[in-house]
């Protein structure tokens, strides 16, 4: 396994500084032997680890090198190689403080691109979800264009940063012949993932400030529209959301069974959303009930945020049409 490739080692040269220090010493086709490799290409890897301060030619016995201790050789390299990062951090924080200073007040033809082709749009894809520091939002069709529904080493890496995403599969992706496969590399990186019949586009939203959307039909060049902060994205978040909380999650149960759980109320909400339409004070429900005035209230919050409603006069209409409250209640 190469380790020493982040300070500019490739296999060769590794190859040769580890069987050095293993030996103390060796001349160039002792090492060459060892290594398999030609005598050139082991004197080249050599003249480079000498390049690096990390081997030598042997004074004391001429044609023999020798490697440099790798505590004070590799730990120099180690020094320079963060030295470097740390430059480079500062030039890239600097670059986005220009960027965010250029783009406080971005032109309206700014505020949207348009990719095309698939290369391209398949690039810009994963491009934005590199990018990401905190969330991932995505409705993922059963019929893709340009990229598949999803991408597992994209993701991989992006959880590596700790990411968190939320996914919206049409019920179709899981029919996939890879469908499943996908779906538990996805719960297996505690991503959260629900399906449902159908998802309105396919979607993808990077920290809730820049999206990307299809742009053409499925008989067309692909195409792709990637949308930055403004009142489009605001509302494809809104569609996402919306899609999100109607959709159901997904687990997966013993012998790799794919499981849609229900997020309805469980019994004790709609104890507590019958007593409030009936007419009771949130602090009647939690003596009526036994529970604590906080408790009722988080439980109202709850269904507030499943439904997606901001007023308790809206929950009250929600529960009626998704018939969580019996029909003759008044509120």
């Amino acid at each position: 396994m190469r380790v020493l490739s982040a300070i500019g080692l490739d296999e060769a040269q590794e190859s040769a500084y580890r069987v050095l220090v293993a030996l103390g010493a060796a001349d160039v086709p002792d090492l060459a032997h060892r290594l398999s490799l030609p005598e050139a290409d082991t004197e080249r890897a050599l003249r480079r680890l000498e390049r690096q301060g990390l081997a030598a030619q042997s004074s004391a016995r001429p044609g023999r090198w020798v490697a440099a201790p790798p505590g004070v050789a590799l730990g120099a390299l180690l020094t320079q190689q963060r030295h470097e990062l740390e430059q480079a951090e500062l030039a890239a924080a600097l670059l986005a403080e220009e960027y965010r200073a250029e783009a406080a007040e971005p032109a309206v033809h700014d505020l949207v691109e348009v990719v095309t082709g698939a290369s391209a749009v398949a690039h810009r894809f994963l491009q934005l979800q590199l990018g990401a520091t905190d969330e991932v939002c995505a409705l993922v069709t059963g019929r893709p264009i340009a990229v598949t529904g999803m991408d597992n080493e994209a993701e991989e890496r992006a959880a590596t940063r700790g990411v968190a995403y939320r996914v919206v599969l049409e019920r179709e992706v899981l029919a996939s012949p890879t469908g499943i496969t996908e779906l538990a590399a996805a719960l297996g990186r505690d991503e959260q993932v629900r399906t449902i019949e159908r998802v309105p586009t396919k979607l993808m939203i990077a920290d809730r400030s820049m999206a990307m959307v299809p742009l053409t039909p499925h008989t067309a060049e692909p195409a792709a529209l990637v949308v930055h902060a403004s009142g489009l994205l605001e509302s494809l978040m809104g569609l996402f959301e919306a899609v999100w909380r109607q959709a159901l999650p997904l687990r997966l149960g013993a012998g790799g069974q794919v499981r849609e759980e229900d997020i309805g109320p469980d019994g004790t909400d709609l104890e507590v959303l019958s007593l409030l339409l009936a007419g009771m004070t949130d602090a009647s429900v939690a003596k009526q009930l036994d529970l604590g005035l906080r408790t009722v209230q988080r439980r109202v919050k709850g269904l507030m945020e499943l439904t997606g409603v901001t007023t308790r006069l809206q929950l009250g209409w929600h529960a009626y049409e998704r018939g969580w409250v019996a029909r003759d209640l008044r509120f």
